[in-house]
């Protein structure tokens, strides 16, 4: 039956909207501008090092279930042919087929065939503790990926952060040299009027161009620098390319650690549980001194082609073994996991005295910033006040052009510290946060772990 055009139109209305919204849910859009949070916590969602960190987990989470499955039974199906004429193989076959009779030659029974379908069980009741000990050592496993991802979180956190401070610092240097180069055009254009009615010498209106061209070379390098800071920016939020626009947030200001607890590092926390793997793969090894204890069970079916019988039967029992020699592979295996622990052991005190350097040094990079922020705001004053007052001479024609382009450029370069220390001291701040174990921010949280 044909619709209606007015209900096929609406149909249509609404299959274009569901598929419209669909793809607005398939795809992850970003946002249009960047705060530090926001982009923070795009990258913990989006960057491949948390992917990659997401997929250890899944794969150690593997590792205990296949440690697992050896406390299972194992049970199998079974089934196999052969043609045999084999006196002992040929004999078992027509017995198994149930076509046993006086008149076989037991030295020429002939050629026989056999179908044997059979269902195996087979249970290790003790084995030295080596499944428990490989079961704890899984899942020690696991706690050292999500420990370790939280170790990749942070550190990316710290580069996101840095990254978006990066940009910050390029933005407004691209100011600073805008606002000088407005000036050197105003100097310039005055200097030139002034030339044309013979009041100055060309040689003056010469630096002030040549001073032109200084600012338009450091405007230059500064676009360059912001694009690289954008580039790096993107790549730690796993974006190929895009706009980027960054807004800070009042009151967005990373609160400064006031004490120091290197233990809350997550890399610390994943050596131990290292250590603990290390320690109960030695335990695993060391397993091999006991006896196992097996048991098996097996019922199977024959049947014969050539003899044309069938019959069913099964086996059950228990093993027990004890190597009582092996090459010395259970000594060597013990010995590479003692090594292995000993090396794991001086990694994790070599990572702690490493945290406490970091955090040292941090602590020193923050101080520092903080000095050159106070000196240079200081410097700033006085090299404003300085081109002000020099500014007027050279209107009045008491100064000459190198005297206010030296001016000019202290100003500059004042300004220029400013912002390098502005900077500095934002970087200090999420450096230490990183290096103390903190979060960038506390509303943006790594992945968690099973502590």
């Amino acid at each position: 039956m044909k619709k209606p055009p007015i209900q096929a139109a609406m149909m249509l209305c609404l299959s274009l909207v569901l598929s419209a919204g669909t793809e607005a849910q398939a795809e992850e859009v970003a946002p249009i501008t960047w705060t530090a949070k926001t982009a923070v916590s795009f990258a913990l969602q989006n960057s491949p090092d948390s992917q990659m960190g997401q997929q250890r987990i899944e794969a150690a989470q593997a590792a205990i279930a296949l440690e697992k499955s050896a406390a299972y039974p194992q049970v199998a199906l079974v089934s196999q042919y052969g043609q045999t004429n084999n006196p002992m193989y040929s004999f078992g076959n027509i017995l198994n087929q149930r076509e046993f009779s006086q008149d076989i030659n037991f030295n020429h029974p002939g050629r026989t065939d056999n179908l044997n379908n059979s269902i195996q069980l087979g249970y290790r009741f003790f084995d030295g503790g080596r499944t428990k000990a490989g079961v704890n050592a899984a899942e020690a496993g696991v706690s050292a990926s999500r420990f370790e991802l939280v170790a990749v979180q942070d550190r990316l956190a710290f580069e996101v952060v840095r990254a978006f401070n990066q940009i910050d610092r390029a933005e407004g240097m691209i100011k600073i040299r805008q606002g000088e180069a407005e000036s050197v055009a105003a100097a310039l254009a005055y200097a030139q009027s002034r030339y044309e009615e013979g009041v100055l010498l060309h040689s003056e209106v010469l630096d002030l161009e040549v001073q032109q061209a200084r600012t338009s070379e450091e405007l230059i390098r500064g676009r360059h620098d912001l694009a690289r800071a954008q580039q790096i920016f993107l790549n730690l939020l796993g974006l190929a390319g895009g706009e980027v626009q960054i807004t800070t947030e009042p009151g967005s200001e990373q609160e400064i650690p006031t004490s120091d607890n290197p233990k809350r590092r997550p890399e610390l926390a994943s050596l131990d549980a290292q250590l603990n793997v290390a320690q109960y793969r030695l335990r695993q090894s060391r397993a091999g001194r006991y006896p196992s204890l097996d048991g098996y069970a097996v019922y199977g079916v024959d049947q014969g082609s050539i003899t044309g019988g069938d019959g069913n039967s099964w086996q059950a029992g228990i093993k027990l073994q004890y190597n009582l020699f092996d090459g010395r592979h259970r000594e060597a295996e013990a010995a590479q996991a003692t090594a292995g622990l000993g090396e794991i052991s001086e990694l994790r005190r070599r990572t702690e005295l490493a945290v406490g350097l970091e955090i040292s040094q941090a602590r020193l990079a923050l101080a520092d910033a903080e000095e050159r922020l106070a000196v240079s705001a200081k410097s700033v004053a006085l090299a404003e006040e300085s081109v002000r007052i020099k500014r007027e001479r050279f209107s009045e024609g008491l100064l000459l052009a190198a005297d206010l382009i030296d001016a000019q450029n202290r100003l500059a370069e004042s300004r220029v510290r400013q912002s390098d220390a502005v900077s500095a001291r934002k970087i200090a701040i999420s450096e230490l946060r990183h290096a103390e174990g903190l979060p960038q921010f506390a509303e943006v949280s790594s992945a968690t772990t099973d502590k």
